[in-house]
C-alpha cells in the first residue's frame, strides 16, 4: 500500500517502520476501495502515522477514548496551520507565547484596520496532554509514566452583525453639522457647497499674496499682519464679485483677460491688476514747475473693465 502512495524509498520505509503499520494499511486500503483519490489517501497516511507515533508514546494500559482522538486531531490541525504560517514571511522569527503579548497584538491589528466595532476577538487556551517515561530505556510492565500538559493559546472571532447592519443603513450618507439653528436643511447644504470658494481664497492667500513665511514673533504684530491680508483678500473678493455681477447684467459671457487675449469666463483680481500693471502716468518737471503731464493711454479693454466696475477714468488722471 505504501509503495502505491509514495515514490521515494525513504518515505515508504518511514511509514512501514512506524507503529501500527498493519492497522494503518487496512485503513488506507479501505479509503481507496471507497473511491478516495491517491492524494487524499496520501494525506490520510501522514495523519495516521503521526497519530500512531503519539499513541505509541502513551502508557500501554491507558484506555484511549474519543476525547483523546479528538485532542490528537486538533493538535494535528494546529500543527499544519503553524507549518503553513511559517512558510509565509511574517516579519517575525518567533511566535507570541505570552497572553499579554497576544492581547496586545490582537488589539494593535484591530485598531490598525479600524474593525474594533465589527469584530469580537477572544483569546482561548487549549491544553495538550502527553505521557512520557520517567526514566530512559525500553518500556515494560513496570514502567512509570508522567503526564505532561502543554497550554497553547488560540483566538476565536465573530462578527457583530447588529453593528454591521446599523452602519449599513448609513452607507452613502454625508452628514452635515452646523451650529446655526436658523438654517433649513437646504440652506445648510447650500452653505456647504460654498466651501470650495473658501478653500480657493486660502489658496490665493498662500500663492498670489504670498503670506508665508512670517518673520514676526510678537502675537500682536502677527494678528495685525494677518488682518491686513484679510482686508486685502476682502477687497479682492469684492472686485471679483462686482465684475462678475456686471458681466451677468450686461450679458457678457467672456472677457479677453488671459495672456494672448484668450477669453476668460470668471475673471479674478489677479488678472485685472495685471491688465492695469502697465498703466503709467508720467510728469515732466523743471525744478518745482510741472512742464507737462502725460496721462495714461487706456486701451479699449481697460475702459470696458472700468465701466463694468463703476470706476471713472478720471481716477487715473491727476486732479486739476
Amino acid at each position: 500500500m505504501f509503495e502505491l502512495l509514495f515514490s521515494r524509498p525513504s518515505a515508504v520505509k518511514r511509514h512501514q517502520d512506524a507503529p501500527l503499520a498493519a492497522e494503518r494499511t487496512a485503513y488506507l486500503t479501505k479509503l481507496i476501495d471507497q473511491g478516495s483519490s491517491l492524494s487524499v489517501a496520501r494525506q490520510a497516511a501522514f495523519v495516521c502515522r503521526w497519530v500512531a507515533q503519539r499513541i505509541r508514546s502513551w502508557p500501554p494500559d491507558l484506555a484511549i477514548c474519543e476525547e483523546d482522538l479528538e485532542m490528537l486531531a486538533v493538535s494535528w490541525a494546529r500543527r499544519r496551520a503553524t507549518n503553513r504560517s511559517r512558510a509565509v514571511p511574517l516579519g517575525s522569527k518567533t511566535r507570541l507565547r505570552g497572553a499579554a503579548e497576544i492581547d496586545l497584538q490582537i488589539r494593535t491589528i484591530i485598531e490598525k484596520h479600524h474593525v474594533a466595532r465589527y469584530l469580537k476577538v477572544r483569546r482561548t487556551v487549549c491544553e495538550e496532554h502527553e505521557y512520557r517515561q520517567t526514566r530512559r530505556g525500553r518500556p515494560g510492565p513496570e514502567t512509570a509514566y508522567r503526564k505532561i500538559t502543554k497550554r497553547r493559546f488560540g483566538i476565536e472571532w465573530s462578527t457583530d452583525e447588529q453593528t454591521i447592519a446599523n452602519d449599513h443603513c448609513s452607507d452613502g450618507m454625508y452628514p452635515l453639522v452646523t451650529n446655526d439653528r436658523n438654517l433649513s436643511p437646504a440652506q445648510v447644504l447650500e452653505a456647504h457647497k460654498g466651501q470650495p470658494m473658501i478653500e480657493k481664497r486660502f489658496e490665493q492667500v498662500k500663492t498670489v499674496h504670498e503670506i508665508a513665511p512670517v518673520f514676526l514673533k510678537d502675537e500682536g504684530r502677527i494678528e495685525a499682519f494677518f488682518t491686513l491680508y484679510f482686508l486685502a483678500l476682502l477687497v479682492q473678493a469684492l472686485i471679483e464679485r462686482e465684475l462678475r455681477l456686471a458681466m451677468k447684467r450686461e450679458n457678457i459671457d467672456e472677457l479677453p483677460l488671459y495672456p494672448e487675449q484668450r477669453q476668460c469666463a470668471r475673471p479674478t483680481t489677479e488678472q485685472i491688476l495685471r491688465l492695469f500693471s502697465l498703466a503709467e502716468r508720467h510728469r515732466l518737471i523743471d525744478g518745482a514747475h510741472t512742464v507737462q503731464v502725460f496721462d495714461v493711454p487706456l486701451t479699449e479693454l481697460q475702459r470696458q473693465l472700468l465701466g463694468l466696475l463703476g470706476v471713472p477714468e478720471d481716477a487715473f488722471r491727476p486732479p486739476h
